[in-house]
């Protein structure tokens, strides 16, 4: 199955791609639901964290551009499979440790920028950050963990 040996910048355009998008948008909207209303959806919130993740994805597109050269969304999420990375190479692990490591770090920073920019009237900047935090590691773990076993197993 083609989907299962390409990487995040080609899987984002099938419909699948969508899906995941979507399922991840919808994880992150309603951990801060659930964190600043205390409710497990609030339109107002879900609004504020569909634009940040849209703004975040916009710019993480044009980074890549920039970075890779014309490889899309490589930034956002360093989805490879193993035609692309063995894992019998250390070197290759490491290297993809250490990339995965900055797409999540400038995930971050995109993300609690745009979620500051929406909520710091409502939330202080403490909260704002420790929820951008919470929320990409709950998305990032759950991404990883359905993504990397899709194609390394």
């Amino acid at each position: 199955m083609l989907t299962l040996n390409v990487s995040f910048g080609i899987f984002v355009f099938m419909p699948l791609g969508w899906l995941f998008m979507l399922i991840i948008i919808l994880l992150e909207t309603f951990f801060f639901s659930k964190k600043l209303k205390d409710q497990w959806f609030n339109l107002i919130v879900f609004w504020k964290i569909l634009v940040t993740n849209i703004i975040s994805g916009i710019i993480g597109i044009l980074i890549s551009l920039k970075l890779n050269g014309g490889w899309w969304l490589v930034v956002w999420f360093p989805w490879v499979s193993k035609n692309e990375v063995s894992l019998s190479n250390p070197q290759a692990i490491k290297w993809l440790a250490i990339y995965y490591l900055c797409a999540f770090i400038l995930t971050l920073i995109l993300e609690f920028l745009t979620n500051y920019l929406f909520l710091k009237k409502s939330f202080d900047i403490k909260k704002i950050g420790k929820l951008t935090l919470l929320a990409n590691v709950i998305s990032y773990l759950f991404g990883s963990i359905v993504l990397y076993s899709y194609s390394f197993l």
